[in-house]
């Protein structure tokens, strides 16, 4: 591995654990594998910039991203689902960027604040990532309406099971993520490469 990426990966840690008081913040309000996301998007965005820059290319077998995008969705669920002392939450907000309003000019702590949103747009872009590498012939629309149904599927069971609100911001947050992925894979298809099996 070029030495400018693991100067550069080193640094991100020194980073992630000269940091640890904040994350342990957010585990007041979030389950604690939020520390794990955290250090896998540090770390994974740190590889990926820093492949860029010194032009280094990565072959990965398809398999192993199946199994990966599969891996981080239960994560991603756990997260979505299940919080600290399992509170109950409930409630409909349906009026765009009502939350995101709240988050950046109401009393909201500025890491919560942050880290909601932007972790409902970060943590999505993967999926788009994702369909466009595997996609034969990726189209934004039907990534588009895939996402809507999806995003509001698990909105509305949050909803049921009182494990969060149903709130328009976070469909829009989510899409948005989801859509910047697809964006941004022909950059990642610079040092990334996927191989089928034959």
């Amino acid at each position: 591995m070029n030495k400018s990426i693991i100067w550069a990966l080193l640094l991100s840690q020194v980073l992630f654990f000269s940091l640890i008081p904040i994350w342990l913040e957010l585990t007041n309000h979030l389950h604690s594998l939020v520390i794990i996301v955290v250090w896998v998007c540090l770390t994974g965005f740190t590889f990926i910039i820093a492949s860029v820059f010194t032009n280094t290319l990565f072959t990965f077998p398809k398999l192993l991203i199946d199994f990966l995008i599969v891996f981080y969705s239960f994560g991603l669920i756990i997260l979505l689902f299940f919080r600290p002392g399992m509170t109950s939450y409930s409630g409909i907000n349906l009026i765009p960027f009502e939350t995101v309003t709240l988050f950046l000019f109401g009393n909201v702590p500025f890491l919560i604040a942050f880290y909601n949103i932007s972790a409902n747009v970060g943590l999505f872009i993967p999926f788009g990532l994702y369909y466009r590498y595997v996609r034969k012939k990726p189209r934004v629309s039907e990534l588009f309406f895939m996402t809507l149904l999806t995003i509001s599927a698990i909105e509305l069971l949050q909803y049921i099971t009182q494990r969060g609100i149903l709130d328009i911001d976070d469909l829009i947050l989510n899409t948005i993520g989801v859509l910047l992925g697809y964006i941004a894979q022909p950059i990642l298809a610079k040092v990334i490469k996927i191989t089928r099996p034959l």
